[in-house]
């Protein structure tokens, strides 16, 4: 993969993941009732749905390109519509409430793993999402394998830091991190810099 989509790839999955979502709110309450370093049972859980629901995707995108490069295209530049509609969305949301639930169990490694797996593996709009995002970054004309290790890779190493350093801001900023003006002004700058991201990738010739 040259340089400049990489670069493309990871300003990208940053703004991806620090935008709020069902990750975030898992990350940041596993944080509140357990602690920064028990939280890491379910972020470890979130990176293996994460893994497969890539795994899955590129493997339905490998067969599309197999069948139809002008199909894929069109995928992809329905991609780039579907990150802009994300990033005005992402943009008018009001914030993510994160709520401190009462656990009526200990802490069990196990179980917040697998729970927290659940919750990427059974979220229908983070397959949309990979389905319109990791298109943008494959190309019918080259060898597919590297390119997707390259973009799996990627997206979990940026994912991994954005939820540890949620974890963190929910052990040490407990009244900020839940502060609903506070996420609102993220998911402005989240949801106008997926716009701009989405925009640049229509003109650079990959879309």
């Amino acid at each position: 993969m040259e340089l400049h989509l990489w670069l493309t790839l990871l300003i990208a999955s940053f703004l991806i993941s620090i935008s709020p979502g069902a990750g975030a709110v898992t990350t940041v309450n596993s944080a509140l009732n357990y602690g920064f370093g028990r939280s890491y049972a379910a972020i470890a859980g979130l990176q293996t749905g994460l893994f497969a629901q890539i795994l899955i995707v590129c493997v339905g995108l490998g067969g599309i390109i197999a069948a139809s490069a002008a199909l894929y295209n069109i995928i992809k530049w329905l991609g780039v519509l579907y990150l802009i509609y994300l990033g005005i969305t992402c943009f008018r949301a009001s914030g993510v409430n994160f709520k401190r639930e009462k656990m009526e169990k200990a802490f069990k490694f196990s179980s917040l793993f697998w729970k927290a797996c659940l919750v990427n593996l059974t979220n229908p709009k983070a397959t949309v999402f990979l389905l319109a995002f990791i298109p943008q970054f494959l190309s019918p004309q080259k060898p597919e394998f590297m390119r997707v290790a390259i973009i799996c890779a990627t997206l979990i190493c940026v994912d991994l830091i954005v939820m540890s350093t949620y974890s963190l801001l929910g052990s040490f900023m407990k009244k900020r991190i839940t502060d609903s003006k506070f996420m609102r002004i993220q998911n402005r700058i989240s949801g106008s810099a997926l716009i701009i991201a989405a925009l640049f990738l229509s003109q650079s010739g990959l879309a």
